[in-house]
């Protein structure tokens, strides 16, 4: 850092002059800048900014434009004075210069007068009386500044109340004699001033007493301001007056005389009562006045109360409406105003309450009788607020208390009912709740605990808003609603909750109440909601009293209004029937049942603790449970099972017949809730099975009927299973019932059809009928017997009596009816498994009954018909697979029926997922259950599956990803159970007995194949067509969906699993390695199982791995249909499928390509193609592309490439090419060979082979030749057009590669393009001018391919000449100077072109060779050859030959900037820095390096680069450590300002650190370029110059320059004419000001002449 010595004599004082003069400056950056400058620089020297600022302040705002921020400077100098520096004479000084600026305007609360006033305040933390004195001058009625001087007091007593106080007499002596003069405009600002000032008092008076402070002439002050604010201000028509003057009265009241506060008290009261006509924010102000005023009224301990309890009536009743304030704290703050109203009103209350306890008491109860809402509310609000905290004075008041607490039972409103029911809880903290009123008030919070949600629904939908309809109030609420706040029926719902626990937890007291009349509580239908409450209290007493269980229960039997344990247990069991209902319903009522249990028989105790944990540990994890969409089934059967096992142990007649007597009471407690009542027809329908009184059971199943809604489908349901439960023990019975109900329906079909035109009510009444009859058969043939149940289901399908229930319309009467079919389907397969097997008769009549009732009715208009029809379908899909799995065999025709009708369910769409996923679930069954039961053998089930799977094609490729995932896992599951049915597990290799090969062998059944029945004769391999499947599923092991790759990977493994396992096929290859073929098989399987066990796997890794095995699984005939049935799946719509198949392709080829033949070849490359021309995406056709590349470089390459031009040929013909969309798929083709890396050089040796033996035209013929190629004359133009498309493309789209490959050929090409040139003139001459446009194309871009700029130009110029040859001599000579070197090859090719049979082709020759002709020095040899060749044909039969030959032998016979240069010479000579010259080039270095750095950012941009290669070639001689890699930043090879400046200060540090020796001569060279001439090298040098002096501690550097450059930049912040040397100078004095730390420079003050400057 500086030394002392630099810093005494650096002009600091001017630096900051000139940072305060930026304070004005019309950028706002720059204020900002300086401003945050000043104030760090205040930190070290207070003083000097002071001075500074006080030397700009003198011409006030007119002459400086920002006097806001010069005041603002100041405070914060003055506040980081020391008290040693402080100077009086100064401090006043700064006062005037403040208060001079406020008095010269009438504005008022302007940002600059807040500064202004911030410094006077900062001035009086040092001198109080000085600051006073100053604002006193100014404190006159006709001074415009008055506001502002008192505003200034109002701050300084908020700030430092200690110091203000003892001064509060010189204040009030002077500001009361202005009051009365005071506008209403400025009396907010004077009354806030009192507020502030008396608030300091107070603030004052912890710590001294008030007396001591407070004198009595200050005391007669307050009192005459307080006597004309309540007067006068209190009474002005002003609002913002009126608050203002409130707000200051209540500090005020505390500190006036008994006498004066008595005599305001008539005034004062209403003054603020008056101001709790408006909003919540003024009500908030008055409370808060009211509260200082109830305090000094009635606490104060020099006298008695002033004021009487009849004197508070009108304040307590305003106050008590303010507490049902909207409490809404969202809108303001956590801690809303509205919440602070509310507690300052209850320390209003508190303090009337400690004064008046009994007439307040009077009053709150009053209140409440009055039943007002807003009255009521508040009133009960006190009481709970109140009750603690006098609870000894009103404890004689407890009875009527709780009269008036019972009155209010019946209360509506939930804001009255929520504190009715807090101060409830309340009182049963203190013992109020006795005897018969307490269970009434018990009673109250159990009914709110039991708000319904249709409840919660209802009271929400209205607004909780009352008014006020009494007499009248000094808080009229007539001008705005008071709103009930944040209450809510889930929140008092909430509160009682909470309420009824505390009282049985934390209220010993409330036991006795509480049991047992909370059993009382359990069975009423209203109270259903607060059960699980109910049931967590009971359980909490009884653990509480697990000790004294045999008083419970004497407790229990002595009363005779508590249920019995029979209607206890009926009422809890249906209950269960929730498992995620609120407060954890099911696990409370099993807990209170294991409590309860000694009311129940003995012998039932052992089972319910050993079993009710259970069914508590299944409804635990409610998470866990939502994830099973069966949990509410299994949940249900678990609670029937229950109910069985309890009534095996029990084994009491008499009791289970009371308990079916208590279950058939309660059918009235679940009226309107069907899912409890179907519940509860099981329940009974399990105690009937155990009953063995026929008479009772009948009885009961007609109760059943009679009681179930059968309208609806829950309840319907709940029937069926009830009816089949008792079927299971009294079959007949319930038959004789279903008769009777079924010969009452008393309707015909034809009756049902004329009721479509009568009364359509009937007709759904019917359907509900046939609906539950129709599940009542199918349940009771479900848990009948099975020995018995044969006969019944044969009568019932061979009487037709199903046929009458076809006719039901309502969906869900069409899904009873499904279900009952599936149910006769399941009874006949419970059979079969049971050992009593019978074919089900007319089981195809009842699949077609099935897809009838699954259709959809053209005149079904329910309104949630779409989702119940999803849902009927659902069920017929699993009904139809039940059928089908039963005797007889499926026929052919109705697999196709079936199919048909269900197979467009795939195309579903997803949601609902909770219903479509079930119907794909059971639409992929049964497409198995068809495959399992249709066929014979093995063979024909492999016939059955390939039809099914080709019908699910559509699906697997579809675009949708639900429609792919549903058809992967249909095929994944049919494949399943084919291997287990269709295929024996024969070992391919025919090992005997278990081997690795085949898991499942059993050679017991292959000992003799041809013994075997035809049950066991296998498919095939070829019969699996496994090439055309395999590119059906590839694909989609690269889908988007996870689930989809990894069922097509299964998918896969499936097929070649299974091939494997079949038998060896006729003509077997033994050359296939069949342990190869198992390892890629296993290697597919442990790819499988990690896919199973980690989804998260790479998929591309997965897809490889995948084609890898696949590659290796297929037969060389599989590999044949694979590939050429790639088009399809290149084409799938899916583009990562798309890109796998392709990946897939190449692999194939690449691995096995060499197995293919040419026809092989051909056909492949033909599908390519196909699906290049398909594929409409860019990146998938380049993606094909070099798929064919590919197939290409691994086979045959001149096979695929003669494909490619025949089909661009064809498409020549045939397309109009330029219009195609997307492109032309054939130039495609041609780019991406010539991008290709191996095939661009044969390809471009093809084309040019094939450009050489195009067609020849007659006249191109010498004498006597006959037409060369004349039958394919049409094909050969065909095929030389898309040649030389073909090379135009390869010119273009070559790039780098292509490029390549055209330098490696640029002779060949060359020479090819020119005879090519005379041959399109010929054919351009007879007409055709397609050829020769297509060749000028080409060469163009060969022109431009090549970098041949000149010669492209030339082309351009002359390529409408008639005379072609011209242009050709033309150009060989642009190549002649151009590529020399390529010259004698281009000779060479077209000497011995000399001799082709077509003309124009020798003229083109001949008029190139004239051209090269010119320089052939250095030929040697070549040049005889030229010469022999032209001599040769100067008796060419062509004229134009002899022409061109002739003259061919006649031709035989003849700077910018320097400073760039400069850098990049200099960094060229590094590479002789070596050695001994290294030392003396070092020393180069070090004298330019300045200069580098400094024109790194200069203006042009070479040199800014010749700057940068040189840096980074001389780094290594430097030996800096670190260095190179400081070239290698971003900041140094950027272009902008601020990263240049950050480059030179990282490289500051580097050169201070490690080559402090060398600071010296670069601060010597960088000063120099101060005087640049560029004004960008200026900056540079003050930056990096300044850089350095900051960062560096050597004190001899900043001794020899510090002064020197601080001069500088001061002088040049005041000189320079360009903005960014100012702009730099400006950070670099800021750079060098905060550097100086040194104690002289801290003391530095601005000299006298200089602040008269």
């Amino acid at each position: 850092m500086a030394s002392s010595s630099s810093s005494n004599s650096i002009p600091a004082p001017d630096a900051v002059q000139v940072l305060v003069s930026l304070l004005a400056d019309e950028s706002p950056r720059v204020r900002e800048a300086s401003m945050a400058s000043l104030k760090d620089i205040a930190a070290l020297n207070p003083l000097l900014v002071l001075d500074c600022c006080c030397t700009v302040s003198r011409g006030g705002r007119r002459r400086f434009g920002n006097m806001a921020g010069v005041f603002q400077v100041m405070a914060v100098s003055v506040r980081a004075l020391d008290k040693k520096d402080v100077d009086p004479p100064f401090m006043a000084k700064l006062a005037k210069i403040a208060t001079a600026e406020m008095i010269s305007s009438k504005e008022i609360n302007a940002d600059w007068q807040r500064a202004a006033s911030s410094v006077l305040v900062a001035i009086g933390s040092h001198f109080p009386d000085l600051m006073m004195e100053e604002i006193f001058l100014h404190l006159s009625g006709s001074n415009s500044a008055l506001p502002a001087m008192v505003q200034i007091l109002a701050d300084y007593a908020s700030a430092d109340a200690l110091q203000f106080t003892p001064r509060l007499k010189g204040v009030l002596s002077r500001v009361l004699p202005i009051l009365g003069n005071v506008r209403d405009a400025h009396r907010p600002i004077f009354a806030n001033a009192f507020k502030c000032w008396c608030q300091a008092c107070w603030q004052c008076s912890v710590d001294i007493p008030l007396l001591s402070l407070l004198d009595g002439d200050v005391m007669s002050f307050l009192n005459s301001a307080f006597d004309l604010l309540l007067r006068v201000w209190a009474a002005s028509r002003d609002l913002k007056v009126r608050i203002s003057t409130v707000e200051a009265l209540g500090p005020m009241v505390g500190l006036i005389t008994r006498t004066q506060l008595k005599a305001a008290l008539p005034r004062l009261i209403p003054t603020i009562l008056e101001l709790y006509k408006k909003d919540i924010d003024i009500a908030f102000v008055a409370t808060c006045s009211l509260h200082n005023l109830l305090c000094a009224s009635l606490l104060s301990e020099s006298g008695p109360p002033l004021l009487d309890f009849e004197d508070l009536t009108v304040v307590l009743s305003t106050l008590l409406p303010v507490v049902c304030i909207n409490n809404d704290g969202k809108e303001r703050s956590s801690f809303s105003v509205g919440l602070k109203a509310y507690n300052e009103v209850q320390h209003c209350f508190l303090t009337v309450g400690l004064v008046y306890p009994e007439d307040l008491f009077v009053f709150l109860l009053n209140k409440c009788r009055l039943k007002e809402e807003p009255l009521t509310f508040g009133a009960l609000c006190v009481l709970k607020h109140l009750l603690p905290r006098l609870s000894e004075v009103w404890h004689s008041k407890r009875p009527s208390l709780v009269e008036a607490v019972k009155l209010l039972l019946d209360e509506q409103s939930l804001g009255v009912r929520k504190a009715l029911s807090e101060l409830i809880v309340v009182m049963a903290s203190h013992c109020y709740l006795v005897g018969p009123s307490g269970e009434l008030f018990v009673e109250y919070l159990v009914r709110h605990c039991a708000i319904s949600e249709l409840e919660r629904n209802d009271l929400d939908s209205s607004k909780e808003v009352f008014r006020s309809s009494g007499p009248y109030y000094a808080f009229p609420y007539g001008r705005y609603e008071v709103k009930m706040g944040v209450v809510s029926p889930t929140e008092l719902r909430a509160i009682c909750e909470k309420g009824l626990l505390l009282l049985t937890i934390t209220i010993p007291e409330m036991e006795h109440i509480l049991w047992p009349f909370l059993l009382k509580m359990i069975i009423p239908q209203t109270y259903t909601g607060a059960v699980a409450t109910v049931c967590r209290c009971i359980s909490e007493l009884c653990r509480h009293r697990s000790s004294n269980s045999n008083m419970m229960l004497t407790e229990c039997k002595a009363r005779t209004d508590i249920p019995n344990p029979e209607e206890l247990l009926a009422r809890l069991l249906v209950l269960l029937h929730d498992p995620l209902a609120r407060e954890q319903l099911s696990t409370q009522i099993l807990t209170v049942l294991c409590y309860l249990a000694p009311l129940f028989p003995r012998n039932v105790n052992l089972f319910w603790q050993d079993e009710i944990p259970k069914m508590k540990a299944y409804v635990s994890d409610t998470e866990d449970l939502k994830q099973d969409p069966s949990y509410q089934e299994t949940w249900d059967d678990m609670i029937v099972n229950f109910l069985a096992e309890s009534l095996d142990v029990i084994q009491d007649a008499d009791w289970v017949i009371s308990l079916g007597h208590a279950f058939a009471k309660q059918y009235e407690l679940y009226i309107s809730d069907d899912e409890h009542s179907a519940l509860l027809h099981r329940c009974l329908g399990m105690l009937l099975q155990k009953v063995d009184d026929r008479t009772y059971v009948r009885d009961k199943i007609d109760w059943m009927y009679k009681q179930a809604n059968i309208a609806c489908p829950t309840n319907r349901l709940g029937l069926a299973k009830g009816m089949g439960l008792v079927a299971a023990s009294h079959l007949d019975t319930v038959l004789e019932k279903l008769k009777d109900i079924l010969a009452n329906v008393g309707q015909s079909i034809f009756q049902r059809f004329l009721s479509l035109f009568s009364d359509a009510s009937r007709m759904d009444d019917s359907d509900d009928i046939h609906a539950a009859l129709a599940l009542m058969y199918g349940y009771a043939a479900r848990y009948a017997p099975s020995t018995v149940i044969e006969a019944r289901i044969d009568a019932l399908v061979g009487t037709n009596m199903l046929s009458r229930l076809l006719h039901v319309r309502h969906p869900t009467a069409k899904q009873a009816v499904i279900t009952a079919i599936d149910l006769l389907g399941g009874a006949v397969i419970n059979a079969a498994e049971s050992g009593t097997s019978f074919p089900l008769k007319r089981r195809d009549q009842l699949l077609d009954y099935i897809l009838t009732l699954m259709g959809r009715d053209d005149d079904d208009g329910f309104a949630d018909s779409s989702l119940e029809f999803l849902h009927t379908q659902a069920l017929a899909l699993s009904a139809c697979t039940t059928l089908v799995s039963v005797e007889p065999k499926l026929t052919i025709e109705t697999r196709n029926l079936v199919m048909k009708a269900t197979l467009g369910f795939f195309t579903l769409p997803s949601d609902p997922a909770d219903v479509i996923n079930p119907l794909i679930d059971n639409l992929i069954t049964l497409l198995c259950a068809i495959l399992l039961t249709s066929g014979e053998d093995g063979r024909s089930r492999a016939e059955q599956l390939l039809h099914i799977l080709r019908q699910i094609d559509q699906y697997v490729s579809s675009p949708v990803e639900y429609q792919r995932k549903r058809g992967c896992l249909a095929v994944y599951e049919m494949l399943l159970k084919f291997r287990t049915l269709g295929v024996s597990g024969y070992c391919a290799f025919g090992c005997h007995g278990s081997c690795t090969h085949n898991k499942q062998v059993d050679r017991t059944h292959h000992r003799n194949f041809s013994n075997l029945p035809s049950a066991f004769v296998l498919p095939s391999r070829d019969a699996l067509c496994l090439g055309d499947r395999v590119m059906v599923y590839l694909p989609r092991c690269a889908d988007t969906n996870s689930e989809v790759r990894k069922v097509s990977a299964q998918i896969l493994d499936l097929f070649f699993n299974i091939s494997l396992s079949l038998p060896r096929p006729v003509g077997y290859s033994s050359e296939v390695d069949i342990e190869l073929s198992y390892s890629a098989l296993s290697s597919l399987e442990d790819l499988i199982a990690i896919l199973r066990r980690d989804a998260s796997i790479d998929p591309s890794e997965v897809f490889n791995r995948v084609v890898s095995s696949v590659c290796i699984l297929l037969t060389k005939d599989e590999l044949v249909a694979t590939l050429h049935g790639c088009s399809a799946a290149i084409c799938d719509k899916i583009k990562q499928s798309a890109e796998g198949a392709i990946q897939a392709v190449i692999e194939f080829v690449t691995k096995r390509g060499n197995e293919l033949n040419e026809t092989d070849i051909s056909r492949t490359t033909q599908s390519l193609l196909s699906a290049t021309a398909h594929v409409t995406e860019k990146y998938l056709r380049q993606e094909t592309l070099g798929a064919i590349s590919s197939l290409a470089e691994n086979t045959s390459s001149r096979i695929v490439f003669n494909e490619v031009l025949a089909a661009a040929g064809r498409d020549i013909v045939s397309k109009d090419i330029s219009r195609l969309p997307g492109g032309w798929p054939m130039q495609d083709a041609f780019y991406s060979f010539s991008q290709h890396t191996l095939l661009s050089f044969s390809f471009l040796e093809h084309v040019i082979s094939v450009l050489n033996q195009t067609p020849i035209l007659k006249s191109d013929l010498e004498k006597g030749d006959s037409l060369i190629h004349g039958t394919d004359s049409h094909i050969g133009s065909d095929i030389l057009q898309a040649t030389i498309f073909a090379l135009t493309a390869f010119f273009r789209g070559g790039g780098k590669i292509g490029k390549k490959a055209v330098e490696q050929s640029y002779s060949s090409v060359l020479a090819a393009l020119i005879l090519q040139l005379g041959s399109c003139h010929g054919f351009a001459s007879s007409g055709q001018q397609e050829p020769l446009r297509t060749l000028l194309s080409a060469f163009q871009a060969f022109c431009e391919c090549v970098g041949d700029l000149e010669m492209g130009k030339r082309w351009r110029a002359k390529m409408k000449m008639r005379n072609g040859f011209n242009l050709i001599g033309d150009l060989a000579g642009c190549i002649s100077m151009k590529r020399p070197k390529e010259v004698p090859t281009i000779c060479s090719i077209l000497s011995k072109s000399l001799n082709r049979p077509q003309r124009f082709q020798r003229e083109a020759a001949a008029a190139a060779l004239s051209e090269f002709v010119r320089c052939s020095d250095g030929f040697g040899s070549l040049l005889e050859q030229m010469v022999e060749a032209l001599c040769r044909h100067v008796s060419d039969d062509s004229s134009t030959v002899r022409r061109l030959c002739l003259r061919g032998l006649v031709q035989i016979c003849m700077n910018t900037k320097m400073r760039a240069s400069a850098f990049a010479a200099f960094g060229a000579l590094s590479n002789y820095g070596v050695g001994s010259q290294h030392e003396p080039f070092l020393e180069q270095i070090h004298a330019a390096l300045p200069r580098l750095v400094l024109h790194l950012h200069d203006d042009d941009f070479n040199v800014r680069q010749a700057c940068r290669n040189t840096l980074k070639r001389i780094a290594p001689l430097i030996e800096l450590e670190g260095i190179s890699a400081l070239f290698s930043t971003h900041c140094f090879n950027s272009d902008h300002r601020s990263d240049y400046e950050d480059f030179v200060r990282d490289l500051t540090r580097q050169i201070t650190q490690f080559m402090a020796s060398r600071v010296d001569t670069y601060m010597v060279s960088t000063i120099q370029a101060f005087d640049a001439p560029w004004p960008i090298i200026q900056a540079n040098a003050i930056y990096f110059s300044c850089s350095m002096l900051s960062i560096s501690d050597d004190q001899r550097i900043s001794a020899l320059y510090y002064t020197q450059v601080f001069g500088l930049l001061v002088g040049k912040m005041s000189r320079s004419a360009d903005a960014i040397v100012r702009a730099t100078t400006s950070s670099a004095l800021g750079l060098l000001l905060k550097s100086a730390n040194s104690l002289l420079w801290r003391s530095f003050r601005l000299d006298r002449t200089d602040s008269i400057r």
